[in-house]
């Protein structure tokens, strides 16, 4: 069984990963959710780093522990025995 994803993955970042502050928080989700929308593994943030978007993430099944931005599953219990 996989990880149990946390609460409110599908609105926003958990703001330990990216805290809402951040100067380009508001230009970062946007790019995010038009890769969402188009149907894209990922986006280009500001910086122009290459992102992988929540739902890439979530398809995984668990968390890899490699910091992403928009991992789905930080802060939620594992649901594995």
């Amino acid at each position: 069984m996989g990880a149990a994803l946390r609460t409110g993955w599908l609105e926003r970042p958990d703001p330990a990963r990216f805290p809402p502050d951040t100067e380009w928080y508001g230009a970062t989700l946007a790019a995010h959710d038009a890769a969402v929308g188009r149907g894209d593994a990922g986006y280009l943030d500001p910086h122009r780093a290459v992102r992988a978007h929540r739902g890439r993430l979530a398809a995984r099944g668990s968390c890899c522990d490699s910091g992403c931005r928009h991992c789905p599953y930080v802060g939620a219990i594992d649901s594995a025995p």
